[in-house]
């Protein structure tokens, strides 16, 4: 795989990892007290939590995630909601052969990477920019990506525009296995915690805006990957705010395992493009032969 792909691939895991696929991403309720979501059922918690999760619309996350022998990685940064999909992260690879195609083409290992509505742009370095011509970051349009990638592109563009907390509440809601665990801290934070199953490829028929066709052939892909179910675990504080999610779940490659950690809801997230001049379009590089590192 190119390294400009590899990029691709690791920018879109933090969109799958919370995002519409199943993989949810908030839930839950408050701490005891007179009215608290956390005495009704989870069911009803989970619903309050995404109104008003979606309501704050930007937050702070970090995490990891690991996605059997493909790559390991770290992330943070803050991201918004309020129209999309938009934000600012910064993505290491701390293993798998994702991080090892950055490396061997001259990059460290970390990516800048800015998202908004339409696309997104990454940044790996100096030594990346000596291949695009001196520009340090590529553009990927969604639409472009969906093109080249098929049923896969697809689902990758759906999952990025709509990789929100609440569409993450939204996926375990429809999972119908929710169960409440109890109280637990996190951080230093009292949070509740809340625990479900999901299917994949039903999840995603069920919240995403792929056709039929769309649809049978990503679930044959998921098929040959190994992929079927994901357990979801999501804690939430006393503002019915999502405080950590985890993901774990099985693909041929290896296991694939996700923590993140959200915080300070309603948070400032940077806007601003990167400069044109210091920008290349992805699907410029793939009409000149090839993507960054030269390898495809």
């Amino acid at each position: 795989m190119g390294t400009a792909l590899a990029a691709a691939a690791a920018l879109t895991s933090m969109a799958a990892c919370s995002g519409s696929d199943g993989s949810g991403s908030s839930s839950g309720s408050g701490k005891d007290k007179a009215g608290s979501v956390s005495k009704a059922s989870p069911v009803a918690a989970l619903k309050q939590v995404q109104q008003k999760t979606g309501g704050a619309q930007s937050a702070k996350v970090e995490g990891t995630t690991e996605m059997g022998s493909a790559m390991s990685m770290k992330q943070s940064g803050a991201i918004g909601w309020a129209d999309g999909l938009s934000g600012a992260l910064t993505i290491t690879y701390t293993g798998g052969t994702m991080g090892d195609a950055l490396k061997k083409a001259g990059g460290d290992g970390s990516v800048q990477a800015r998202y908004f509505k339409d696309e997104y742009y990454a940044n790996m370095g100096d030594a990346m920019a000596a291949n695009t011509g001196g520009k340090h970051w590529i553009r990927y349009s969604y639409k472009d990506l969906a093109e080249l990638g098929g049923a896969s592109g697809d689902v990758m563009k759906d999952q990025i525009q709509n990789s929100t907390p609440e569409q993450g509440v939204k996926s375990l809601l429809a999972s119908g296995d929710v169960k409440k665990v109890g109280q637990e801290d996190v951080r230093g934070v009292p949070a509740t915690h809340y625990s479900g199953t999901v299917d994949v490829a039903e999840l995603t028929a069920k919240n995403s805006n792929l056709d039929a066709k769309q649809l049978a052939a990503f679930k044959e892909q998921l098929a040959l990957a190994g992929v079927t179910t994901q357990t979801v675990d999501i804690w939430v504080d006393e503002n019915d705010l999502l405080v950590k999610k985890t993901e774990r779940g099985e693909m041929k490659t290896g296991a694939f395992n996700s923590t993140l950690f959200y915080s300070d809801y309603g948070t400032e997230v940077p806007s601003e493009k990167p400069a044109a001049s210091d920008t290349v379009d992805f699907k410029e590089l793939l009409k000149q032969g090839g993507t960054p590192g030269g390898t495809s």
